[in-house]
């Protein structure tokens, strides 16, 4: 039996299936927990996917681009899965019809205030030029917000990371955020959600009701053709 594992493993170690499998595994694990944690937002299966997929490289010797290798097919998938979300946004018209100026207002507000709250902070505490031209875009989708940082000189890596957290950080406790603040209109949690949080933040408002799932759908692209848009404007006429 160890042999029949040491055989596949070197096999693994050498394929993409590596990335693949282990994503697939992570996740259903990740799911699993989720579902026995009483969907606890805490217990979010992308947070768990990640520990489980870094524990896992970090424990093996595998470097990152040897797994992404494998896992760059889930990632293609992101597309396909942000597009389908015009699904459920196209079943929440009447409400969209209804209220489109409000939308876009907060839409265009919340884009602002989440990358200025962002670069000031970091300014505050003494960050680099670079440092905060990696941060203008941190609530934005991971492709959107690299292409931005590249453009305007920042750190992609760097904004990859921050994009990483931000959504994670949305995912685990945005939901008791609103709560606090007790904001209980579905479109409004999801454009939230959506706006500073980005696909991750979305997957949660999705967990909460279609109605938010559409909204944050809305609110991600959105928001990114906002900032797409503002933020290399302003560094150019800042610089």
């Amino acid at each position: 039996m160890n042999g029949d594992l040491a055989s596949i493993w070197v096999y693994l170690s050498t394929s993409p299936l590596l990335g693949l499998t282990s994503t697939l595994i992570a996740y259903q694990a990740a799911m699993w927990l989720f579902e026995k944690g009483g969907r606890s937002p805490m217990l979010n299966p992308i947070l768990v996917s990640v520990a489980i997929i870094v524990g896992f490289l970090m424990a093996t010797g595998t470097e990152y681009r040897t797994y992404f290798d494998g896992a760059q097919f889930v990632h293609f998938l992101l597309g396909p899965a942000t597009v389908a979300l015009a699904v459920p946004l196209y079943n929440q018209m009447p409400i969209l019809r209804r209220a489109w100026p409000a939308i876009l207002l907060v839409i265009g507000v919340g884009a602002v205030m989440a990358g200025a709250s962002a670069v000031v902070l970091a300014w505050a505490l003494g960050g680099s030029e670079k440092v905060l031209l990696s941060l203008a875009s941190k609530s934005v989708t991971i492709p959107i917000a690299m292409g931005i940082t590249e453009r305007i000189g920042g750190i992609p890596s760097l904004t990859a990371v921050m994009v990483m957290l931000t959504g994670i950080f949305g995912a685990v406790c945005g939901g008791w955020i609103l709560d606090l603040f007790r904001i209980k209109d579905q479109a409004a949690r999801g454009l939230a959600l959506g706006i500073a949080s980005h696909g991750i933040g979305t997957v949660r408002a999705l967990q909460m009701s279609e109605t938010a799932g559409a909204f944050g759908g809305l609110a991600i692209g959105l928001t990114g053709l906002v900032t797409a848009i503002l933020v290399p404007l302003l560094v150019g006429l800042l610089r």
